[in-house]
């Protein structure tokens, strides 16, 4: 962003160079100002020394003085640099104000809701409380989709966007950032002869029914969490269709079949009658964050870029 000042007898058209000041170089001059530490102020700012340097050096080009004096032992302002100061802060905050403002406005009142499919966490519950500090105005609101209908509180307008576990293939939705790709485990009975593995083989699914999905999650989807034939091509036994995470693990905890998890979801439902066993040989898991093409709005906008932006603590 450019902040341009243009002073009597310049013409609009083409200011000078000197005339125009990089918000980014105001705002490490602020930041310098505070620290009174090249090093610190870089820390702060997520850029090297050297590039603090080079905004102080623009900045004071484009003023045409010094502001900072810096020698080998501390760094403090010039006189210029104090009177700069004190009137950047107010002007500043009333610029940030003004933006934010606009920003709260853009994203429109009521909660965001978020339906979610799986697990609510590695991260996910830290990016959506930053979110909400960034946008005070927007409170979030997380709602569990059951396991058969990942698309229907979408459609039904219940939520505005929802995680929820790949593949989307449908086409009214948009399809936004993926994250927290997992590898898949069987979940056994106790009692199961798998139940003692260190690890399973994907071509090992035949010998036991797989809990399925019940209806009316679509059946590319219910397909692909629990597969009707291996790899390799041999059909996998096909258990009872469920429509929730709980029914399922109670009948895998019964005996009646074994069913295809995420490493998330593991390790967050302990049961002392269920077992987790590793399998190879299957794709992970993953999440994507998905909305309806025809309700996208800015809040959704804000939000999917927020989660892209920490791809990294979601797990890509």
């Amino acid at each position: 962003m450019t902040m341009t000042v243009i002073g009597p007898g310049v013409p609009r058209g083409n200011p000078p160079s000197a005339g125009s000041v990089e918000i980014r170089e105001l705002e490490c001059f602020l930041v310098l100002a505070e620290e009174l530490h090249f090093g610190r102020t870089g820390e702060r700012l997520y850029v090297s020394q050297g590039r603090v340097s080079q905004l102080i050096r623009a900045l004071e080009r484009r003023i045409g003085a010094r502001l900072v004096d810096r020698t080998s032992r501390r760094v403090r302002l010039t006189p210029l640099g104090e009177d700069f100061l004190g009137s950047l802060r107010p002007a500043y905050a009333a610029l940030r104000a003004t933006v934010d403002n606009a920003r709260a406005a853009a994203l429109g009142g009521g909660p965001l809701r978020i339906g979610f499919q799986g697990v609510a966490g590695y991260g996910f519950m830290e990016v959506v409380r930053e979110f909400e500090d960034r946008h005070p105005g927007c409170e979030s609101r997380i709602t569990e989709l059951p396991l058969s209908d990942p698309f229907g509180p979408l459609r039904r307008d219940e939520v505005d966007t929802a995680v929820v576990l790949l593949p989307v293939r449908e086409p009214d939705f948009v399809l936004g950032p993926v994250f927290s790709r997992q590898p898949q485990y069987l979940a056994v009975s106790r009692r199961h002869p798998f139940a003692g593995r260190a690890v399973l083989d994907a071509e090992e699914l035949a010998d036991s029914p797989l809990v399925g999905v019940a209806a009316p999650a679509p059946g590319y989807w219910r397909e692909v969490q629990a597969p009707t034939r291996t790899p390799g091509g041999a059909p996998v036994p096909q258990g009872p269709a469920v429509g929730t995470l709980q029914e399922g693990l109670s009948l895998v905890a019964a005996g009646r079949g074994v069913m295809l998890l995420c490493r998330p979801t593991t390790e967050y439902h302990h049961r002392r009658d269920v077992a987790y066993v590793p399998v190879t040989g299957v794709p992970e898991s993953a999440l994507g964050l998905v909305w309806h093409g025809d309700r996208e709005n800015a809040r959704v906008r804000a939000f999917a870029q927020a989660v892209a932006g920490d791809l990294s603590r979601l797990g890509l």
